[in-house]
């Protein structure tokens, strides 16, 4: 939009800079200026700076300098057009109309606008009475209470087919609005209009300017088909560029945090308020979709590395790597995405009331590179045990990196990307593939998979009964727990540290429940040995007597296939130590000990 001359200068002189920034920012007077600490980093020292009269801000620690309409770009993450026009309707002055249709559709957006506030204000009142009783019982077992009502903005559609349509007729509005906006739908056949959303908890969805502009409904009943329901798209909303609470999360964002630098992204509306109660107030969700093109934009207008927090199941590493790929073309410097996966079959509603927000607020924190999570998706897609698999994995990174628009981060991935397969299935020995790598706190090597994954890649490094003894122990917990004294004594090789999380998981009581002992695993840096080992499932079910065998069944086959393991282990080890006694009395000339230890040698090949 072109602005006329003199705007601009009109709308600046209307505006006290130290009062917009002293909204959000503590300042105290130092002579003509006015002083306080950095909103765009940590700091003691005030390094930040006001001067009204020349209407400006300059921040010395992080070399940030602009005016009013720079600070609402740079703290909420508006466009220049956006900024302009929420100063100008606090200064008193009406933005110029590029053109009479556009003054006129502005016009219709505004009452499409104020219909929607009536109807959350209606909905807002009906939890509130008789009708709403099942979505209170609903939101108070959620954790929900009163005042989260009105945080939120929550409210209830009566079960009724005309409840809010009567409401707003009455209040002046004509049907064809209503429908227009998606409050009402109108049948193909003619009929009556009628209310969209009916016996739903209710969710405002605002645009990046904080205009109610649709929402969404989750049903009540479970006969319903469609658990979630969101608003069409209107003139109003447009759902693969907008996402919910994003004004709320955009002005959390502007804080300076070191652990979060952008916006926290979760799968649904009590995702993200199970964040906002738990102090993570930068929560926000796609409504129903996978992260769009648009989306991302968006949400690195409020900060550079925004957070992707998903569940671990396979849904949430699908929707995750949907979401890499779609980023990838996009990325520049200092512009990326960053992931968490919680553990498998959760929530953060659910971390938070098992667990408490302090453990939510560790998860988040704890979050992980783009580059981690698309090595790791394309490692764990099938055994790397052959050099054509090998060159398959090679050539899928060498795509991705490809996608990437910018050559400096394109190269950087590539680099990335070579550097760890090197590391992988380069000449280094394969004894100690990780020695002198830099490792992480929990003592894991950083960038790559687990040890034992690596170790995996060549199937002959561990007999084929650890990795059956281990994957029925997977598959079927309960054996985990039956036979922890036998699994104890298991001598896995490069799976050991596989075997005692199981253990540990069984003294913790999760190895009962397979998706809990999985996701317990997962979280302990498991996840790709598990994917790794699940490619021999089917020998595996043949050895301990098929899908169909029960339990006792497999527990049978489990222990003579353990005792056949161990006695071949102990025999091995026998052997392997007469042959060192051997060559030690060769060595010392012992032509006595040599020959007693062939004699016994020749027994116990008799006995067995």
């Amino acid at each position: 939009m072109a602005l006329p001359d003199g705007f601009l200068d009109e709308l600046k002189s209307r505006i006290t800079l130290s009062d917009l920034v002293g909204r959000s920012v503590a300042l105290r007077r130092q002579g003509r200026e006015f002083a306080g600490l950095s909103p765009f980093k940590k700091e003691r020292t005030p390094s930040f700076f006001v001067n009204d009269d020349k209407g400006f801000y300059h921040c010395f620690s992080s070399q940030k300098h602009g005016d009013a309409i720079s600070w609402l770009e740079e703290t909420q993450g508006l466009s220049f057009i956006e900024a302009v026009e929420v100063l100008a309707a606090e200064a008193g002055m009406t933005m110029p109309a590029p053109d009479p249709e556009a003054a006129k559709k502005d016009a219709r957006r505004k009452e499409l606008v104020e219909w929607n506030a009536l109807a959350q204000a209606f909905f807002a009142r009906q939890l509130h009475t008789g009708e709403g009783s099942q979505a209170r019982e609903y939101l108070e077992g959620r954790g929900l209470g009163p005042e989260d009502w009105n945080r939120f903005g929550l409210g209830y559609a009566p079960d009724r087919r005309t409840a809010l349509k009567d409401y707003l007729v009455n209040e002046g509005a004509r049907v064809e609005e209503l429908v227009e906006v998606g409050l009402l739908i109108a049948p193909e056949d003619g009929g009556a209009a009628y209310d969209r959303f009916r016996g739903r908890i209710m969710f405002p969805i605002a645009d990046p300017r904080g205009r109610l502009v649709a929402f969404g409904g989750r049903a009540l009943s479970k006969e319903v088909r469609a658990k979630y329901l969101n608003s069409p798209e209107t003139p109003l909303f447009h759902k693969g560029h907008t996402l919910y609470r994003y004004p709320e999360a955009r002005a959390a964002a502007s804080a300076p945090d070191g652990n979060i630098r952008g916006l926290v992204v979760a799968e649904g509306y009590m995702d993200v308020i199970a964040l906002a109660r738990a102090g993570i107030d930068h929560g926000v969700a796609p409504l129903g979709t996978a992260l769009t093109e648009d989306q991302i934009r968006l949400l690195w207008r409020a900060g550079p590395e925004p957070v992707i927090c998903l569940d671990g199941d396979s849904a949430g590493q699908r929707a995750a790597g949907l979401a890499a790929e779609r980023a990838l073309p996009l990325l520049e410097p200092g512009r990326t995405l960053r992931f968490v996966f919680l553990p498998d079959g959760q929530d953060p509603d659910d971390v938070l009331r098992a667990k408490g927000a302090e453990a939510l607020r560790k998860l988040i924190a704890e979050n992980r590179p783009l580059v981690d999570m698309l090595w790791e998706r394309e490692f764990a897609l099938e055994p790397l045990d052959d050099p054509d698999r090998r060159a398959g994995f090679r050539r899928r990174l060498r795509a991705l990196a490809a996608k990437i628009a910018d050559p400096d981060v394109k190269a950087e991935y590539r680099a990335e990307f070579d550097r760890r397969l090197t590391e992988a299935f380069g000449r280094k020995s394969s004894r100690e593939p990780w020695r002198g790598r830099r490792r992480s706190d929990d003592g894991l090597p950083e960038g790559g998979p687990m040890p034992e994954t690596r170790k995996l890649a060549g199937s002959a490094r561990t007999a084929p009964a650890v990795r059956h003894l281990l994957l029925a122990v997977l598959e079927w917990p309960a054996l985990a727990h039956n036979e922890a004294e036998t699994l104890a004594e298991l001598d896995c090789g490069p799976l050991d540290s596989l075997r005692d999380a199981i253990l540990d998981a069984c003294s913790s009581g999760l190895a009962v429940e397979k998706d809990r002992l999985r996701a317990e695993l997962s979280r302990a840096g498991h996840h790709a040995t598990i994917t790794r080992l699940e490619t021999e499932l089917r020998p595996m079910l043949a050895v301990m007597g098929g899908e169909a065998a029960d339990q006792p069944a497999r527990q049978d086959a489990w222990r003579a296939l353990a005792a056949s393991y161990m006695e071949r282990s102990s025999r091995l080890r026998s052997r392997s130590e007469a042959r060192q006694l051997e060559s030690e009395a060769l060595a010392r000339g012992d032509s006595e000990s040599v020959r007693q230890l062939i004699a016994g040698y020749k027994a116990s090949r008799r006995r067995r």
